[in-house]
């Protein structure tokens, strides 16, 4: 393992000050708001505000003041930002993010989960923690072969962990972070002690019993996953079946690339208007600028053609996965793209012994409400200490 600091070179960022500034853009129909994709009006002043305000130096140093590391594992540069905590006892605990996410989204949760002490908490909640970049992500990228599905990925988190030294560890995640951590939880389950998530999709399974008791809410969760279905996979359906071609674009265009990241933040987070309705403006543009340094574009789309088999647009319904061996906790928080049914999801995860609906909050949870991600996490750990 290697010791490891951004440290983006000055050209690059005077390129994408360039290409900012020489942005080619198109004409849009009126008044069609976000139903169409990012409005122009909207995206013109976010690239404006990157261009003229945003510091990326300042980012840059507040990453690096958490320790980084890269290692090589199954042929594949890993990176990871690994910070222990200084109550010797702390659960020891790996987080894996999705698309279009990142290290970034965990910035505001490292210090409360590591050192609960110093901001009020209990010290018995504390975590050793560890955020890799998934391969192809960020720093992890990009790959260099194909194969890098949720089976591979899982193997090289075990990996990982064991080179820490963790013996007995917990998975969290969320988006395609939320199935790594359920995959790693059956591959290394001899030393997964539980397993967190803040997304999980429970479709029915066609049998019109299904529908027998569900309430108002959970018709409207599962009108919710139909609109997803219809309307807001694009995507995916596009990363799982032409990442290349997609690549070309977004790796060329740093507002290309914005737009394509910004308009999930609006449609997943629990926003009204504007994405930072939900989430930090800068900490948002930190976000694209990794995906946009590392020119990691298609790298990342290519992951879910590694998955493609086993997403909502899959041209077979995918099987349903094996029960997890160990014990499963679920955050739902209300403004994210999906939310599960409990009546459906206990069928799939008879092991669930943490469910939480949460106040407020969408899909990248750690970033909206830091607060209550943090607690929601602590009160499941908690639940598995109790356990024994």
């Amino acid at each position: 393992m290697e010791p490891f600091r951004i440290e983006i070179p000055q050209a690059d960022l005077d390129d994408l000050q360039r290409r900012l500034e020489n942005t080619r853009w198109p004409s849009e129909l009126p008044e069609v708001g976000w139903n169409r994709g990012v409005p122009l009006e909207y995206l013109k002043e976010l690239t404006n505000y990157w261009r003229t305000s945003y510091n990326w130096r300042d980012a840059e140093a507040r990453l690096n003041s958490y320790p980084q590391f890269t290692t090589t594992i199954d042929g594949t540069n890993i990176h990871f930002i690994h910070v222990r905590s200084p109550e010797p006892d702390a659960t020891p605990l790996i987080i894996t993010h999705g698309w279009p996410g990142g290290m970034v989204e965990f910035l505001n949760v490292i210090e409360p989960l590591t050192d609960p002490r110093a901001h009020g908490g209990d010290p018995a909640d504390a975590f050793h923690l560890v955020i890799p970049s998934l391969p192809g992500f960020g720093f992890s990228g990009p790959i260099n072969e194909t194969g890098w599905d949720l089976f591979r990925i899982a193997r090289a988190w075990a990996e990982l962990m064991q080179r820490l030294g963790y013996d007995r560890y917990v998975t969290q995640g969320g988006d395609m972070g939320a199935w790594v951590s359920q995959m790693l939880a059956g591959v290394d389950h001899e030393h997964v002690i539980g397993t967190h998530v803040n997304f999980l999709i429970t479709p029915p399974s066609g049998d019109p019993s299904d529908f027998a008791d569900l309430t108002e809410s959970d018709f409207a969760r599962l009108n919710l996953l139909t609109a997803f279905g219809a309307e807001g996979s694009g995507y995916m359906k596009i990363q799982s079946t032409r990442p290349q071609t997609l690549a070309y674009g977004l790796t060329d265009s740093p507002v290309g690339q914005l737009a394509w990241i910004v308009e999930k933040f609006k449609e997943w987070s629990d926003s009204e208007k504007v994405p930072e309705d939900a989430v930090d403006r800068d900490q948002l543009l930190t976000n694209v600028m990794i995906y946009w340094l590392t020119a990691t574009a298609g790298s990342t789309a290519n992951f879910y053609y590694e998955i493609a088999d086993i997403l909502p647009t899959a041209p077979t319904p995918p099987a349903a996965p094996p029960p997890l061996p160990t014990p499963f906790g679920v955050a739902v928080y209300p403004g994210d793209s999906a939310q599960p049914i409990r009546k459906f999801a206990d069928r799939g995860f008879p092991n669930i012994v943490h469910w939480t609906e949460l106040e407020r909050g969408g899909h990248f949870a750690a970033m909206e409400e830091p607060d209550l991600f943090v607690a929601d996490l602590q009160a499941f750990v908690r639940t598995l200490r109790s356990a024994g």
